[in-house]
């Protein structure tokens, strides 16, 4: 009989096969966002919850689940309510879909490039403009070379 639960035991998937859920990579990819945008290496991040910067990277790859205690640290460490790590999250029933016509096509696709070097460059650049007026002209510029035109703003 060893040998049958053997047997049954290797047909089984191995875990490292299995793929991500896709709320553990939305919560990673949160917990990526905040860090970098708080201005934490990953080494940085995991000194702070006592991890190594290894175990960070499996968080934000959503390879590994965080833990409710230890995203309550995280959060903590990063100032923000746990609730963040989940805010925009798409549901299984009601998938979202972007209301404002020039927004994206995916909130994956906007959040891929807020995470992305050039997006939080481009972020902390914008966010150091003081000056509404220059901002909107920006935003302007922005929209022309983008080819959605550069119309009026908000």
């Amino acid at each position: 009989m060893p040998y049958d639960s053997l047997r049954e035991l290797s047909e089984r998937p191995l875990m490292s096969e299995k793929s991500p859920e896709p709320v553990d990579v939305y919560v990673g990819s949160r917990l990526r966002l905040r860090r970098i945008l708080v201005g934490f290496s990953q080494e940085k991040l995991a000194e702070h919850l006592g991890l190594t910067f290894q175990q960070i990277q499996k968080y934000e790859k959503g390879t590994n689940r965080v833990s409710a205690s230890r995203l309550y640290q995280v959060a903590n460490v990063l100032s923000v309510p746990v609730q963040y790590f989940f805010d925009g999250i798409p549901g299984q029933d009601a998938p979202m879909k972007p209301t404002d016509p020039e927004a994206p096509e995916s909130h994956s696709e906007l959040t891929s490039f807020l995470s992305s070097s050039e997006g939080l460059q481009l972020n902390r650049a914008f966010a150091e403009i003081s000056d509404l007026k220059i901002r909107r002209k920006i935003v302007e510029l922005v929209k022309t070379l983008s080819g959605h035109g550069g119309g009026a703003t908000d």
